[in-house]
């Protein structure tokens, strides 16, 4: 299990040693015994809490040294939340020090156990934070959560719940179509998460053997069966503090499910082999693409189980279902395949647009990226057509029934115009404004006007 960083600034060989035996255990503790060698170290950025003592050479008797190290924290690593270790008379100094931007001091002769305690509460503190910025990043970032490309309203309702749910520590079952995106769902919740910097284990259950399951899992004792020639630790094991991604859960055999359920409720598992109960924290996402109400009715899956898992149900929709979301999806991966086999400006034609958004995607987004690279890999021009993404070209039926006046075929046409230079740009506003030879506030009434989407 990876430990928090923490790094000590002092100068007296005795308590950086007790320091270091004392908290060894809990953190991976580096020393610095001077304010130049602690500089590079928290420029650095790798250490998210810091100790400091503020008798500091060269004039280790006063308060000096250490304040002026304590003052260019804020700027050498702006988010390191700073402890200060202070003498028992020297209260002033400890006051000053919170006013300079300490989070906390600890008093000499140090309390180990205080310190522990005040430590795992500034650790906790700063995972908030940085958890707090990321969301705050990603709530700036219109149509995009964590990687995921929406900006309909199904995928907006998605990105606010993602936003909720990673909030807790529940588990949370995510349902949809293969190929809509479960995974990056589920990696999104994680990201947003305060487990953020542990690990995300993934795990295809529907991809391991059956009678490798468990090892792989839960891990296996030396000697538990042909082949174990050591311990291993499991999946789980190596998921602690962090989330668990269990895809295609429908999958699992009966008996894992029993398996899976204990760790749900008791938060343990046990290696194949052993007898040793071992105590885990780890978040579970499951992830299926099938209805498992209808697997438990006929016995496939058990019903404890799915009601442990579902306490947050996410469903990632179909491309279908979010038709507003083609277009913005198929200029964002051609931007990307571009970029990486550097090549130069290449567009979607009027046609392959049409035959875009014609098209019903039972890949969904999967098959969507799919279709963009197989039109890269074939056709070295500028310009991509149906053909190239093996799509058919998209025919406008003529309507049964006659436009009235003229007035109607204006507008119709006007409409027709105006989503043709939308679906071109990419739903940019202000390039479709500019090849309507138009202003955006016109273009805007337009849309508004037209009911436009």
């Amino acid at each position: 299990m990876t430990k928090n960083k923490l790094l000590i600034i002092e100068d007296e060989i005795s308590v950086a040693k007790q320091l270091k035996w004392g908290l060894g255990k809990e953190y991976e503790i580096t020393i610095a015994s001077k304010a130049d060698k602690a500089r590079p170290l928290l420029g650095s950025g790798a250490f998210p809490v810091v100790t400091l003592d503020l008798g500091l050479p060269p004039h280790p008797d006063t308060p000096k040294e250490g304040f002026k190290l304590l003052e260019e924290i804020v700027t050498l690593s702006p988010q390191t939340r700073v402890i200060v270790i202070t003498g028992n008379a020297e209260e002033e100094n400890a006051v000053k020090a919170v006013a300079l931007g300490a989070i906390d001091f600890c008093e000499k002769p140090i309390d180990l156990k205080l310190l522990n305690i005040i430590l795992s509460r500034t650790f906790r503190l700063h995972e908030l934070e940085e958890a707090n910025q990321r969301l705050q990043q990603q709530t700036g970032k219109g149509g995009s959560l964590c990687g995921m490309i929406g900006v309909s309203s199904s995928m907006e309702n998605l990105f606010d719940r993602i936003r909720q749910v990673s909030g807790t520590d529940y588990p949370v079952l995510i349902t949809g179509a293969s190929g809509t995106g479960k995974e990056m769902a589920a990696s999104a919740v994680h990201s947003l998460s305060s487990r953020a910097k542990k690990p995300l284990v993934i795990i295809n259950c529907g991809a391991i053997p059956e009678n490798l399951l468990e090892s792989e899992l839960f891990g296996h004792e030396k000697g538990a069966f042909t082949g174990a020639a050591g311990r291993k630790s499991g999946r789980f094991e190596q998921a602690d503090k962090g989330t668990i991604f269990l895809d295609e859960i429908s999958e699992l055999p009966l008996a894992m499910q029993v398996k899976i359920l204990r760790f749900l409720q008791e938060g343990t598992v046990e290696r194949l082999g052993g007898t040793k109960t071992i105590t885990l924290d780890a978040r579970i996402i499951a992830a299926t693409n099938i209805n498992l109400e209808n697997a438990v009715k006929r016995g496939a899956f058990r019903e404890d189980l799915y009601y442990r898992l579902n306490v947050v149900p996410l469903t990632v929709p179909s491309l279908k279902e979010r038709p507003a979301d083609i277009l913005v999806l198929a200029h964002h991966f051609l931007g990307e395949e571009i970029l990486s086999l550097g090549r130069g400006q290449v567009i979607l034609s009027p046609a392959a647009i049409s035959a875009l958004t014609a098209y019903d995607w039972p890949g969904n987004v999967r098959e969507l990226r799919n279709r963009i690279r197989r039109a890269l890999g074939t056709n070295p021009g500028r310009v991509i057509d149906p053909i190239d993404m093996d799509l058919k070209e998209a025919r406008v039926e003529p309507k049964k029934q006659k436009l009235s006046t003229l007035k109607q075929a204006r507008e119709a046409a006007e409409i027709e115009t105006i989503r043709q230079a939308m679906a071109l740009t990419g739903n940019n506003i202000s390039q479709a404004a500019k090849l309507l030879e138009t202003s955006r506030p016109t273009l805007h009434d337009l849309l508004k006007k037209h009911r436009i989407d």
